[in-house]
């Protein structure tokens, strides 16, 4: 008697764009090839019953979408969707295409499901799950407003309570539909990742010009503390236009005095004579290609000016460079052309053909392209960039999941090389401050992280003050902030806990005053630049030796 065959109902994989080629080549012979946008297989669609060929569909989030309508006439048994924290947003189309299926099971995959708002985090789990959260509203009235209220800097022990509650209460639901996996289980299949997080001083001009923002700034919010009788989030609401504003333009600042420069020209309200601390010859060389561009204006583009030599010279070794603002990326531009570097550029005006087109060139170890520019916003998910073993994060966001997901482009399945990691941050800063709330952030349960738009939502106007000073005599005030007791008069007397490792609170990383306790030769060299002030650092694993 001949066997029955069942076969399986269809599942539909539906993965960022790049991962379409990748997930072709695996040894399943009922995977449909990539599929376009140009058309889908009328062969495939027309499949049905028990016996269907092809019962397994890859296909990216930009086509589904367009075919979305066609794709809703069948019944899928299973859709699983790699790199699921895009469709954290319930209200865009890509989220309602998907949601439509008729679909037994969902699946989500994603390195960090837990990155924004508890909105955003409920669109994830209703996607899985619709009705283990209720609606939106029910869920914002049970869960995210008093989670949020307790996790206010204003917040009363009573609130504090409540919300810890309510949290606990939460992700005992939410544990039930959730399997989680570490980055631990990487390091027996990865080499090692060094992670630095590199403070740069800034330059001499920077420092006056930033001063004298930060000082008017400091006024304004001093005003507004004496009329703020109620204080807390209610009291910050008639800053938010200026503050965020000017957070922007600080941020700008710490990068290069060139992404501000439209300011200091017109004398746009905080920058009044601001270019009276440069020198009388200077013009940002954004405003046209025949100006040069100067990195010795910065302090991190000193260090990174140093670094690239560096890795250029003394190593086979490619960089990837990120930033939040393309603008950086087109100083990145400049100083390539100035050193004679090969580079290529991504960005959110490239087509997402040519981005898989420029990662494959990027990634083939004989072409001669030494760094890959990429705005974090527009590639920092999905993107495998192995041929590059060396990372710059620029700049930091106030979301530690935004960040940790652009760090993660190099050290991913594939990398054979050891990996360094530089977050260049201007030391005493704003962007301390930043780095300071990631710290927090990941510190407490990591359901509720800030999105850039909201920052002020969780801040009082006391940290909003704390935001706008400028630390000048410090090395670094994140570490002056933990009150450290393995370092004694500038120097780590104990190194870090024996199980920690780069994932752990900045506390318990290497702390470095010299480059005496760095293991990268290359950052060790780059701090005679004189523009670093402090490092952490802090490794993955350590390096495992197999006996043969």
């Amino acid at each position: 008697m001949e066997a029955r065959v069942l076969t399986p109902p269809l599942c539909i994989c539906v993965c960022p764009y790049q991962r379409e080629k990748m997930m072709v080549a695996l040894p399943l012979p009922t995977i449909i090839p990539t599929i376009h946008p140009n058309g889908l297989d009328a062969s495939f669609l027309a499949q049905s019953g028990r016996r269907i060929h092809t019962p397994i569909l890859i296909i990216s989030y930009e086509t589904f979408r367009l075919h979305a309508t066609a794709l809703h006439k069948g019944k899928v048994g299973l859709v699983l969707c790699d790199e699921g924290h895009r469709l954290k947003n319930s209200e865009n189309q890509t989220y309602q295409a998907l949601v439509q299926l008729n679909c037994t099971r969902r699946v989500l995959l994603s390195g960090t499901p837990i990155q924004n708002d508890l909105l955003e985090y409920f669109s994830l789990i209703h996607f899985v799950n619709q009705g283990l959260l209720g609606t939106a509203a029910e869920f914002r009235r049970r869960f995210e407003t008093p989670i949020l209220r307790g996790r206010d800097a204003d917040a009363t022990e009573e609130e504090q309570k409540e919300g810890e509650e309510k949290l606990q209460e939460l992700l005992l639901i939410v544990n039930r539909c959730i399997i989680r996996r570490t980055q631990a289980l990487l390091t027996k299949y990865l080499p090692v990742k060094i992670e630095q997080v590199v403070c740069c001083n800034l330059t001499a001009s920077q420092r006056s010009v930033y001063t004298d923002f930060v000082s008017r700034m400091a006024r304004e919010v001093a005003e507004r503390l004496k009329t703020a009788d109620e204080g807390g989030i209610r009291g910050i609401s008639g800053l938010s236009g200026s503050s965020l504003a000017s957070i922007t333009l600080l941020k700008k600042l710490c990068n290069h005095p060139d992404l501000v420069y439209d300011k200091m020209r017109t004398n746009t309200e905080g920058f009044l004579n601001a270019l009276s601390h440069f020198p009388a010859d200077y013009k940002g060389s954004l405003e046209s290609n025949a100006t040069p561009f100067r990195p010795d204006l910065s302090g991190k583009f000193q260090v990174l000016d140093y670094l690239l030599a560096l890795i250029r010279t003394s190593t086979s070794d490619k960089v990837v460079l990120i930033s939040n603002y393309t603008q950086t990326l087109d100083l990145f531009e400049r100083l390539c052309q100035m050193r004679g570097y090969i580079y290529v550029r991504l960005d959110g005006t490239m087509t997402i053909k040519k981005r898989a087109k420029i990662v494959d060139l990027f990634n083939d170890p004989k072409s001669e392209y030494f760094i890959f520019m990429l705005s974090s916003k527009a590639g920092g998910c999905g993107l495998n960039l192995i041929g590059a073993n060396r990372l710059v994060m620029f700049d930091p966001d106030w979301n530690p999941a935004n960040d940790e997901q652009a760090m993660a482009r190099i050290w991913r399945d594939g990398q054979k090389k050891q990996c360094y990691i530089y977050r260049l941050i201007s030391t005493g800063t704003i962007e301390e401050k930043m780095l300071q709330r990631q710290a927090h952030k990941k510190a407490l349960s990591s359901c509720v992280v800030d999105q850039q738009e909201e920052v002020e939502r969780h801040f009082s106007l006391g940290d909003l003050r704390e935001l706008f000073m400028y630390h000048t005599e410090t090395v670094s005030d994140t570490h002056d902030r933990f009150k450290c007791r393995r370092c004694v008069n500038l120097v780590q007397i104990k190194p870090p806990p024996p199980d920690s490792d780069c994932n752990c609170d900045l506390s318990l990383w290497n702390h470095c005053y010299s480059k005496k306790l760095l293991n990268d030769v290359v950052l060790k060299s780059a701090w005679d630049t004189g523009c670093i002030s402090f490092v952490f650092w802090h490794y993955s694993h350590e390096e495992q030796h197999t006996t043969v």
